[in-house]
């Protein structure tokens, strides 16, 4: 058995892209527009790892999607958790979960799924600002 993807409805495709690839960094991989069904599939995929893919679906009548936190979350690891936090806060994600002991921290997506940003090799060395932020909101 193969992992494929993992499917989020998106209710407005443009923030959604917006958030999982300038400030999250996954790259679309394709897209499909289905007029009969009215939606739209994009499929995208980390750098270096474009197997493990997400799909969001974004449904062109709108729909009020609830529990958002439900479903769970994504997970990715990354490179260097400090910097990778620091990006998004100042592209304005909020970090709801910071890195205080260097290896684990949650954002969210503008539909409100939770996504995992788990240190690469191990904890990285607690330090400030991380040490001491509280969490915001729920993850």
């Amino acid at each position: 058995m193969k992992y494929l993807h993992t499917m989020v409805r998106v209710t407005n495709l443009d923030a959604s892209l917006d958030f999982y690839c300038n400030k999250l960094g996954l790259k679309e991989l394709r897209r499909t527009e289905h007029e009969k069904g009215r939606f739209t599939l994009v499929f995208l995929g980390a750098e270096g790892n474009p197997d493990s893919q997400v799909e969001l679906t974004y449904n062109w009548d709108p729909e009020v999607y609830t529990g958002g936190r439900n479903f769970g979350h994504l997970a990715y690891e990354v490179d260097d958790i400090y910097a990778t936090c620091d990006k998004l806060m100042k592209a304005g994600v909020i970090i709801n979960r910071p890195p205080r002991e260097g290896r684990m921290a949650f954002i969210r997506s503008p539909d409100q799924i939770s996504i995992e940003l788990l240190q690469k090799g191990g904890a990285k060395p607690p330090q400030e600002p991380w040490l001491s932020m509280p969490n915001t909101g729920v993850w």
